[in-house]
């Protein structure tokens, strides 16, 4: 366990990884003879070859990613082929211990590779994430104390108590998916110090979801940020709910019931009947919103769009336009099973036309280097006030598609929940 908790981003281990491998790559080389030098460039230049090769085919022919990858990870993912090459031509008339050396270097190869395009990205920050497996503790929840709603916003009813915790808590939970079946992995959950008191007030919600590949961690900054509003408005913030709609971190059922799995039915059932029947929370619709980030940030989208019955507010953060898997072809023959109406259907853009929205606050951040979520985030906007949402849109100048965009929508977005949800002083609805 402690293995796994082991921050990976943190630059002493980058550095010693970097450091190996080029330790390794210089073993390697170091062969005597012209021929066998001349082999081992042949191979990295194949290996290069070959990582090139991939990239075009998985980013242009498949669209695996959803987006193009920036040029760092390119040169990680080239660098890595090159230098497996390098170690398997290694393998070929070599001594034993040779052979052992390349068979570890290839395992070293890759492990840098990952662990520096894991760091480009920022989203996962220990090793366990980066695995997609579990090493938070379970959280055990408050007794249920349900109260009745008061017209009066919490900011101006609500009173820290003495002895309430200066931070919130957070933790696993695990949500049954009794209408869904979906195999979700377990949620997090932050409760803010408001929450942890013997007689909590009812709170507002935000369900969030991160992006594809990932899990339901909370990013610390995330929490860093709650807390840090928490302890400005007298101990509140909003029960966050960070849940998982994806069941595989490398799998997307873009958030619709199909046969990948009944997303829809998972987060609207089964999470919102979990956060009724297990927190302290405020019922009402206005007091409740959905987020995500880059896939989730497109599910929100859509589930708020469904659902406004449930969700009076929606943060989305650098979200696709469309609930795509891949490609719009691979996603409808997939998915849809060849259905383009029922595709055409799941997108936002048109369930947001067929409807009116009256009372809803959508918010829509992205960064001013993302050339292609950035775009889609001013076409959802757009689509969202001509439904009749009230919108409002942040574009981080410096910011693009890894951590540094949910940093920036979370440090954007969470302000704003504030006032929607009563916990400071301004307007509670839009309109």
């Amino acid at each position: 366990m402690q293995l796994l908790d082991l921050n990976i981003l943190q630059r002493p281990l980058l550095n010693t990884f970097d450091a190996a491998s080029l330790l390794a790559v210089l073993y390697l080389l170091a062969r005597p003879g012209l021929t066998r030098l001349r082999t081992a460039g042949l191979a990295v230049a194949a290996g290069a070859a070959a990582g090139v090769l991939t990239l075009l085919i998985c980013e242009a022919g498949l669209n695996i990613f959803g987006l193009p990858l920036d040029t760092d990870t390119r040169a990680w993912v080239v660098a890595a082929f090159g230098g497996v090459a390098l170690a398997l031509a290694n393998l070929w008339r070599t001594r034993w211990w040779r052979k052992i050396a390349a068979v570890a270097a290839i395992a070293l190869f890759i492990s840098t590779a990952a662990l520096g395009i894991n760091a480009a990205y920022g989203l996962n920050a220990t090793l366990g994430a980066l695995l997609g497996l579990n090493t938070t503790g379970h959280l055990a929840l408050p007794k249920l104390d349900p109260k009745p709603v008061s017209r009066q916003p919490l900011w101006k009813t609500w009173k820290a108590p003495a002895g309430m915790p200066a931070s919130g808590r957070s933790g696993a939970v695990t949500i049954p998916a009794t209408a869904s079946g979906f195999r979700a992995r377990d949620a997090r959950l932050y409760l803010p110090p408001a929450a942890l008191v013997p007689n909590p007030p009812p709170l507002p919600v935000l369900v969030m979801m991160m992006g594809q590949p990932g899990g339901p961690e909370q990013d610390k900054s995330s929490v860093r940020e709650l807390n840090a509003l928490a302890r400005q408005n007298h101990g509140l913030a909003p029960i966050t709910l960070t849940i998982d709609q994806l069941g595989n971190p490398f799998i997307n059922p873009v958030c619709v019931d199909s046969d990948m799995g009944k997303v829809y039915t998972y987060v609207t059932k089964d999470v919102v009947n979990y956060i009724r029947r297990n927190l302290n929370v405020d019922p009402r619709r206005a007091e409740w919103a959905v987020g995500g980030y880059s896939n989730g940030g497109e599910c929100a989208l859509s589930f708020g769009a469904k659902r406004p019955d449930l969700f009076g507010t929606i943060l989305d953060i650098s979200g696709e336009l469309k609930p795509l898997n891949g490609t719009e072809a691979h996603t409808v023959s997939v998915i849809f099973k060849g259905n383009h109406e029922a595709f055409a259907a799941e997108e936002p853009a048109n369930i947001m036309k067929a409807r009116r929205y009256p009372d809803e606050l959508a918010i829509f951040t992205s960064g001013s280097l993302d050339r292609v979520y950035g775009p889609q985030a001013a076409a959802a906007a757009q689509d969202a006030q001509e439904a009749g949402m009230r919108t409002r849109s942040f574009v981080g100048n410096g910011v693009g598609h890894r951590g540094d965009a949910l940093d920036f929508g979370v440090r954007t977005g969470l302000p704003l929940l504030y006032p929607r949800f009563g916990l400071t002083a301004g307007p509670a609805a839009p309109g």
